[in-house]
C-alpha cells in the first residue's frame, strides 16, 4: 500500500486550493444558472404548453439514460470553463527530497570591480543589468596621485637610460683597466636600483590603467579608465559621477550568467542521502516551467545552521537567468516512475479523488455538445504539482483527461443534479 507523503506546505496549499476552487465552483454555478435562464427566456411563447411539456419530457427522459457520473457543456461552457486536455504521464515523484536553494554564480564568474589607488569617479554609464565585455572602460577614476606617478615613471625611466649607457661604458673602460672595479661595481648597483624603481613604476601604472608608451610621449593625464576585467552583466553599480572611493570600495559587480548552477541547502540528517550525478528538478517563483540540474559538487562542512551546502550543474543553460533567485527544488534519491496528473486535474468531493474524462463532442438540435464522465480514482504521493495517479483497469493510460477546469465540471453535474431533485420536487 501507498501512502501519500504531506508535509506542512503540502497541507497548506491543499487547502488554499481547495478554498479558491469552492469560491470559483461557486461562481461557476451561477454563471451556468444565468446561462439556463437566459436559454429558458429566449424560448418563443408561441410554441404553446404542450410543446414545452414535451421538451420537458425528453429532458427527463435525457437526464434518465444518462449515468449520474456524466456531464455536458455547450461550447460557450466549455469556453467558459477554460477547459485543457491532457493524458497521465510518467514522472519521477516518488523517493524524493525537498530542498531549498538559491541560482549561483561560480566565483571566476563574479568580479567586484574597485579602483586600486581611488579617486573621483569622473564618468561611467553602467546600469544594472547592462552587459558589458571583457577589456570594455566602465569608468573614469581622477586622482592628482596619477600625476605623481607619471611624473616619478618618467624621471626615472631617464636616469636608467643613462645609467644603462654608463654602465656599457665603463664596462669597456674596465676591460681595457682605465678604471677601478669599485668604480663598475657603483654603477652597476645603481642601475640595478633605478630599475627596480621603474619596474615597480611601470606595474603601478598598468594597476591604474594607464600605459607607460602614452607618458613616454609627453601625454601626462590625471584620469585613468576602469576596465572590466570579465564579459558579464553588472548586477551592482555603488557608486555616481563625483563620489570619492578608497582603493577598498567595491564600485561594480559583475556576473557572467553562462555558467549557473544551482545551490542547494541540505540539512545535516539528510546529508546521507545525496549522491553525485543525482538529478535535481526545480522552478522558480512565479514559473510553472520545471528545470534539471545534476549534483556535481558535494560540501563536506556542517555551518552554523546544521546544514551543508550541495551544488548542480544546469542541465541547460539559460542566460536570462539571474543570479542569487530563489529555487524549490526536488532531488531525485531513486529513479522509480509513476504515472501522474497535474493536481489541478483531480476533484475531491465526499471524502474521494475524482477525475473527469473526455468523451468526444457531439451535436444535439443544432448544438454542440462535449460529454465527459467522472471516475473515481486513487491517490499516491504528491510533488511538485503533481499526484500519482491508480487508474482503473479499464481506463487507458492515454485516455483523454480534464487537466484544466476539472472542478468547473464538478461544479455544473451538482448544478444538474440539484435542478433534477427541483423537477422531483
Amino acid at each position: 500500500m501507498r501512502f501519500i507523503h504531506i508535509n506542512k506546505r503540502t497541507t497548506l496549499d491543499l487547502l488554499l486550493r481547495r478554498a479558491s476552487t469552492f469560491l470559483f465552483s461557486a461562481v461557476f454555478s451561477l454563471f451556468f444558472i444565468a446561462c439556463s435562464g437566459s436559454e429558458t427566456e429566449s424560448k418563443p411563447e408561441a410554441e404553446g404548453h404542450g410543446e414545452e411539456t414535451e421538451n420537458h419530457t425528453e429532458e427527463k427522459e435525457s437526464h434518465a439514460e444518462a449515468p449520474g457520473n456524466r456531464v455536458e457543456l455547450t461550447a460557450r461552457q466549455y469556453e467558459v470553463a477554460g477547459i485543457e486536455l491532457g493524458k497521465p504521464e510518467m514522472k519521477n515523484l516518488s523517493q524524493v527530497l525537498q530542498v531549498n536553494g538559491v541560482l549561483d554564480v561560480p566565483p571566476q564568474n563574479m568580479a567586484s570591480i574597485s579602483a586600486p589607488l581611488g579617486g573621483f569617479v569622473k564618468s561611467t554609464d553602467l546600469l544594472q543589468g547592462k552587459f558589458v565585455k571583457k577589456g570594455s572602460v566602465i569608468a573614469i577614476i581622477e586622482n592628482p596621485e596619477f600625476i605623481q606617478i607619471q611624473q616619478d615613471y618618467l624621471e626615472n625611466k631617464s636616469q636608467l637610460d643613462y645609467l644603462s649607457m654608463e654602465l656599457a661604458r665603463q664596462k669597456e673602460l674596465r676591460a681595457e683597466n682605465v678604471n677601478s672595479a669599485k668604480t663598475l661595481q657603483q654603477t652597476e648597483a645603481e642601475y640595478k636600483t633605478i630599475r627596480a624603481r621603474v619596474n615597480g613604476l611601470k606595474e603601478r601604472l598598468a594597476m591604474i590603467g594607464i600605459s607607460p608608451k602614452q607618458i613616454q610621449a609627453g601625454n601626462i593625464s590625471r584620469t585613468a579608465p576602469l576596465i572590466a576585467p570579465i564579459t558579464g552583466y553588472v548586477t551592482d553599480v555603488n557608486v555616481n559621477i563625483g563620489t570619492f572611493v578608497n582603493p577598498t570600495d567595491v564600485l561594480f559587480m559583475i556576473a557572467n550568467t553562462e555558467h549557473l548552477h544551482v545551490e542547494l541547502t541540505i540539512f545535516e540528517k539528510d546529508a546521507a542521502k545525496i549522491k553525485m550525478g543525482q538529478k535535481v528538478r526545480f522552478t522558480l517563483p512565479n514559473e510553472n516551467q520545471e528545470r534539471h540540474a545534476t549534483i556535481y559538487l558535494i560540501g563536506k562542512a556542517v555551518r552554523e545552521d546544521r546544514t551543508i551546502r550541495v551544488h548542480a550543474h544546469l542541465d541547460e543553460e539559460d542566460h536570462e537567468l539571474i543570479p542569487n533567485t530563489y529555487v524549490n527544488a526536488l532531488v531525485e534519491l531513486k529513479g522509480a516512475s509513476v504515472l501522474a496528473l497535474p493536481q489541478e486535474a483531480i476533484v475531491h468531493a465526499d471524502g474521494k479523488n475524482y477525475l473527469f474524462l473526455a468523451k468526444g463532442q457531439r451535436k444535439e438540435n443544432n448544438v454542440v455538445m462535449y460529454d465527459f464522465e467522472r471516475q473515481e480514482i486513487m491517490t499516491g504521493v504528491s510533488e511538485f504539482g503533481f499526484t500519482e495517479v491508480f487508474l482503473p483497469e479499464n481506463t487507458a493510460d492515454t485516455a483523454k483527461v480534464v487537466v484544466k477546469g476539472a472542478y468547473s465540471l464538478l461544479a455544473k453535474m451538482n448544478n444538474t443534479e440539484e435542478e433534477g431533485e427541483g423537477h422531483g420536487h
